[in-house]
C-alpha cells in the first residue's frame, strides 16, 4: 500500500515539473531568440514480485511463483532546449540583427550543432544568446535588452556614432562606407553542454569562451538587419501539452485520494475487529 503512494508520488512531482517547463515555454512564445525546452519523463526500474509456494519444504527450497512486475514510479530525467531555428520576421530598426542558419555540421553524437552571438557577461568571461534585439546606450555601445555590450568577432566591445549603420550578411558593420567593426557569433558543436540563465542567456559550463563561428569547418550562416528571429515555441503544441500534463497530475491525484480511503478503512474499520 505505502509503495503506491510513493509511486503516485513520482508521477505527481513529474508532471508539476513539466507543467511549469511548458508554462515557462508559452510565457515566452513572444520573446525574440527564445529556444523551447524539451523534457524526458522516464521511468524508474520495475520490481519483480513473485509469491512463496505453500509447501512443507524448507525455506530456501520452496518454490517462488512470478506474480508480476511493480512499477516504482517516474522522474523527469532531463530538459534540454530546442535549438531549431525561429520565424525571421522584419522589424525597421537598424539596430535590430538576426542570425540566419546555413548549414550546421553534427558531431560524432549526432547533434547538430548551434550559432550565438557573443556577450560580455558582468562576472566576465562571455555569454551567448540568439536575441538580437539590440539598441545603443548614452555612449554609443551596442548592448541587448539587459544592457549587456554586444562584442565584435576580435572581443571588443562594439562602439557606433549612430544607429545609421550598414549591416552585411558576413557581419561586417559599416559607418560612412567603411567598416568599423564585425559582429561577434560563437560556435558551439554541442548546443546542449551550455547552461541556461535568466534572460535567454547561455554559458559554458566551464566558463571557458565559445570558438569563433567565422571561418570555423563547416559552418556557414548569414546576418540580416533590421530582423529578429522570433521564438521558437509552436504555442497551440505547448498548449495541448500542458493541457495533457495536467490531467495526468489530476489522474495521479485521484489515484493517491483513493490510496488514502483504503487506508482510512485499515485504520477505522478493519482495526476495529
Amino acid at each position: 500500500m505505502f509503495k503506491g503512494f510513493y509511486t503516485v508520488a513520482t508521477g505527481m512531482i513529474a508532471q508539476q515539473r513539466r507543467t511549469e517547463l511548458l508554462s515557462n515555454n508559452l510565457a515566452n512564445a513572444n520573446t525574440p531568440g527564445f529556444k523551447a525546452d524539451q523534457s524526458s519523463i522516464r521511468s524508474f526500474p520495475d520490481m519483480l514480485m513473485s509469491s512463496v509456494g505453500k509447501t512443507n519444504a524448507p525455506a530456501n527450497q520452496q518454490s517462488m511463483n512470478p506474480v508480476g512486475a511493480l512499477s516504482t514510479g517516474v522522474y523527469m530525467q532531463e530538459t534540454l532546449p530546442n535549438y531549431v531555428q525561429g520565424q525571421i520576421y522584419s522589424t525597421n530598426f537598424t539596430t535590430d540583427m538576426a542570425l540566419i542558419d546555413g548549414y550546421l555540421p553534427q558531431n560524432e553524437d549526432g547533434v547538430t550543432g548551434s550559432i550565438f552571438f557573443r556577450l560580455e557577461h558582468p562576472e566576465g568571461g562571455e555569454a551567448y544568446s540568439r536575441n538580437g534585439n539590440f539598441t545603443l546606450d548614452g555612449q554609443g555601445y551596442l548592448v541587448n535588452p539587459q544592457g549587456l555590450y554586444v562584442l565584435s568577432d576580435a572581443g571588443q566591445r562594439i562602439q557606433l556614432p549612430n544607429d545609421d549603420f550598414q549591416l552585411d550578411q558576413d557581419g561586417a558593420i559599416y559607418v560612412n562606407n567603411q567598416q568599423v567593426a564585425r559582429v561577434g557569433v560563437s560556435y558551439a558543436a554541442n548546443p546542449n553542454v551550455l547552461q541556461k540563465q535568466d534572460n535567454g542567456l547561455l554559458r559554458t559550463q566551464d566558463g571557458e569562451d565559445l570558438p569563433n563561428a567565422y571561418g570555423a569547418a563547416g559552418v556557414n550562416f548569414t546576418l540580416r538587419q533590421n530582423f529578429l528571429e522570433g521564438s521558437n515555441v509552436d504555442s497551440s503544441r505547448t498548449m495541448t501539452d500542458l493541457m495533457t500534463a495536467y490531467r495526468a497530475f489530476e489522474a495521479n491525484q485521484k489515484v493517491l485520494q483513493a490510496y488514502d480511503r483504503s487506508m482510512e478503512k485499515a485504520v477505522n474499520e478493519i482495526g476495529k475487529v
